[in-house]
């Protein structure tokens, strides 16, 4: 026996086209059976609850399928148990189709809402972060340096920082001890957290600098 298939998808269907797909779900478990006639189209309409006109459409629906004959002066008979279920097959899986369609609808425009989300919580941080630096200019910033960054152990006069960059170093963290105000001569390497204050355009800097090829931090 077809398994019945749920209203909740004839939900995007014409009126006649779900009752056409209600009388197919019929014949296929047999409730209507081949050679059975069909109530009149009234009959039919107030079953369903439609208009004669919308029984009339489901019927010749059914019968440019082959699946429901008209006998002129007699009525309407079921005609083919196997082409209602052959209908219900494709409708299957066309409603499918749609299903799956809507679902990647909705999957992208919950993507896009997550990333306009996303985006305004972006610019949140980013005004944030220029208030507070506005208002507390000396407050540092900090970058880690990993193995692949680039000038490892070579020094801050080496290496022209402030020139290059803009910023400032305030501190170098080693392992074994932080160093304030780290004269020209200290060196970074793989490990260092280094301390520093500048504008916001110093961190971006400062970051291409050690880092030229990734955006890490």
């Amino acid at each position: 026996m077809a398994k019945k298939i749920s209203n909740k998808k004839h939900i995007s269907l014409p009126r006649y086209q779900q009752i056409a797909v209600e009388i197919a779900e019929r014949i296929v478990e047999k409730r209507y059976e081949v050679g059975q006639k069909i109530h009149a189209r009234s009959t039919l309409a107030s079953n369903f609850n439609v208009s004669p006109e919308t029984a009339r459409k489901a019927i010749n629906v059914l019968v440019d399928l082959g699946i429901m004959d008209v006998r002129h002066g007699s009525g309407a008979y079921i005609a083919s148990k196997e082409k209602a279920q052959s209908f219900l097959d494709q409708y299957k899986d066309v409603q499918s189709i749609q299903e799956i369609r809507k679902d990647i609808l909705e999957s992208v425009e919950r993507q896009q809402q997550e990333l306009d989300n996303f985006s305004e919580l972006l610019n949140v941080l980013v005004q944030q972060t220029k208030k507070v630096h506005n208002i507390s200019p000396f407050l540092p910033f900090e970058l880690l340096l990993k193995e692949d960054a680039q000038h490892l152990e070579k020094s801050v006069h080496e290496l022209n920082i402030w020139q290059v960059t803009g910023a400032t170093i305030v501190a170098i963290q080693t392992e074994q001890e932080l160093l304030l105000s780290p004269g020209p001569y200290a060196k970074f390497s793989a490990g260092n957290t280094i301390y520093f204050v500048g504008n916001e355009l110093a961190l971006q800097r400062m970051t291409n600098f050690f880092y030229p090829q990734t955006d890490a931090i």
